[in-house]
């Protein structure tokens, strides 16, 4: 008589898994991809500020980053909510910043306040992905040297920031390298695998 609840209970749970890793599977290869696509959305359209089709992949990419902060924030606001709120802002930040600076390029021929506001929203987002990435390690939601990568890196873009805002010196290229190769290989990392299956339930 036991048999049949036995059944059901075990038929149930199997049925959710697929509804419980699809999410994490999409948001997480969503991630991944998002991170790729900055890097051609901004490398193009900040060559060409100047022009509508600059600006136009400017914004594209300002709406590319707010979407990966809504997605890091989902991630993480069950287990690590003041690391999650603190990346949303970053990329909230960084979107704003890198289209104000576009728009001063396009409409105000402004260059230099173009760069300061580009080198705002790197500040901005290196403070805010150390922590987040830091909630990542501890999580086991990457590998553990991948997401120490990304804190270094981070703390560099950080770092090369503030010595171009500072100084005027113009170094903060070099800072930004292993951040960028870290996000091509994070990307490309989270477009094959997503989120591992044992993120908090409550994302989503």
């Amino acid at each position: 008589m036991n048999r049949t609840p036995l059944l059901r209970r075990d038929t149930g749970s199997r049925a959710t898994e697929p509804n419980i890793a699809a999410p994490r599977l999409r948001e997480g290869r969503l991630f991944g991809g998002l991170v790729l696509a900055a890097f051609p959305l901004y490398g193009i359209g900040s060559a060409l500020a100047d022009r509508p089709t600059g600006l136009a992949l400017v914004v594209a990419n300002s709406i590319a980053v707010t979407v990966l902060g809504v997605i890091g924030w989902r991630l993480a606001r069950a287990d690590e909510p003041q690391a999650g709120a603190g990346y949303l802002a970053a990329r909230a930040a960084e979107a704003t910043l890198l289209a104000a600076g576009a728009a001063f390029i396009y409409f105000a021929d402004a260059p230099d306040a173009g760069d300061t506001a580009y080198q705002l929203g790197m500040l901005a987002l290196g403070i805010g992905s150390i922590p987040f990435f830091g909630a990542l390690r501890r999580r086991g939601w990457l590998p553990a040297p991948l997401a120490l990568w990304g804190m270094a890196g981070y703390a560099a873009l950080a770092v090369g920031a503030v010595i171009d805002l500072t100084t005027g010196r113009d170094v903060a290229e070099v800072f930004a390298i292993p951040g960028g190769l870290f996000e091509l290989t994070v990307g490309v990392v989270l477009l094959r695998r997503g989120w591992p299956l044992d993120v908090g339930s409550q994302t989503h």
